[in-house]
């Protein structure tokens, strides 16, 4: 079935972004059956979408969240997360955002390399606390998507490299103030081949192992997230099939006794209940081009042109025959391009586009490049 703006916001001003909270409780109750079986302890990736009136679905949903930001983290408080329920990951955490994770008193970080561990050990000593840590590990894993959403290989800067993990663990013994719960892996997002998570379970058997070897059994595995979506089809597949991804880890992860799996999932939770709305201003045309020139931009979406990424687009005006259009944005950048001739009704000045899946890095990733005013965001379902 199309996309169906409800009238309310058919004269709605735009660019703006359009959440169907109603989608994302269905998306929310699909994910929440599909890891109750194996009791998966679920975290939201904040990154995906920080917008309040999400995060309020997604923690009444009883999902934890993980951060890679302080300004994340206090978004999650902010939202009501428990502090017991947020992780903070990422490669660069200032110490700023370290003393305002270890004041919340978090679960925990997701450490990536000894100098972090040696900062983190200080800074909790100042403050008097332990910081509870995973290390994050590059387990060299292809996730057969786009390179620069790949984080799990060892060209990529994410986790420490397995051949370093004796010396690291080495190093944490000279760490009091840093408590060692688990490990953690992600190996990149928008995965669509399944196989590949059953490759991480693979090399998570083989180094949980290693570890119990060298007498570290740890209470807590994260997985990461990754699972991606549709972005050709929205309408056909609106909420992804976390039956298969969970399915996965059941199949090939063996869980050692007592041991809580965490994984944290984002775009696959958010993404299709956003639709970004924009009106043509211009349609143009050239000696080899048609261009639809719309009043939302790279400033509103940056997905396409940081990563040649596909949006499915609908015109929601027009029911006339298809023409092919590039359909681009006002910002002066040629990468400013959400699609390059694609087939859509004949379309003309001020008819409403809608550019779908877009609740996942679109108002997230926005700016005010051009001085822009940021777009508006409106909600169905509450």
């Amino acid at each position: 079935m199309p996309f169906q703006l409800p009238a309310e916001f058919l004269n709605q001003p735009t660019p703006f972004y359009y959440y169907d909270l109603g989608l994302l409780d269905q998306t929310l109750a699909a994910l929440t059956a599909a890891a109750r079986p194996g009791n998966f302890r679920v975290h939201y990736a904040l990154k995906a979408n920080t917008n309040l009136p999400v995060l309020e679905r997604i923690r009444q949903a009883g999902l934890g969240a993980d951060c890679v930001s302080g300004g994340e983290v206090a978004r999650a408080l902010e939202a009501g997360f428990g502090a017991d329920d947020v992780v903070f990951a990422g490669v660069g955490k200032s110490d700023t955002e370290i003393n305002l994770a270890l004041e919340a008193d978090i679960f925990c970080f997701n450490a990536e390399s000894v100098p972090e561990l040696r900062v983190l050990d200080e800074l909790a000593r100042a403050q008097g606390r332990r910081a509870r840590v995973a290390l994050r590990i590059n387990p060299n894993v292809d996730a057969y998507t786009h390179p620069h959403i790949t984080t799990g290989l060892d060209a990529n800067k994410f986790g420490i490299s397995l051949p370093d993990l004796a010396g690291v663990l080495e190093q944490l013994e000279q760490l009091p103030n840093v408590e060692l719960l688990g490990l953690h892996a992600h190996i990149g997002s928008q995965i669509t081949e399944m196989s590949v998570f059953a490759a991480l379970s693979r090399k998570l058997n083989d180094l949980q192992t290693w570890l119990e070897d060298r007498g570290h059994r740890l209470p807590h595995l994260n997985v990461g997230g990754g699972l991606g979506i549709s972005y050709e089809q929205p309408n056909e597949y609106p909420i992804p099939d976390f039956q298969t991804y969970f399915g996965m880890f059941e199949q090939h992860l063996q869980r050692r006794p007592g041991q809580q799996i965490h994984v944290e999932l984002g775009r696959s939770v958010v993404a299709q209940c956003g639709t970004l709305l924009s009106r043509v201003l211009y349609v143009k045309e050239s000696q080899h081009t048609r261009f639809a020139i719309l009043d939302a931009g790279m400033t509103e979406l940056m997905r396409p042109a940081l990563y040649g990424s596909h949006h499915h687009i609908e015109n929601l005006s027009s029911q006339l025959p298809e023409l092919a259009y590039d359909v681009v944005g006002p910002i002066c950048e040629s990468t400013d391009t959400f699609g390059r001739a694609r087939l859509l009704p004949e379309t003309q000045r001020h008819d409403l586009l809608a550019i779908r899946s877009a609740g996942a890095y679109g108002e997230v990733m926005s700016s005010s490049y051009n001085l822009r005013e940021k777009a508006a965001a409106v909600y169905s379902g509450q």
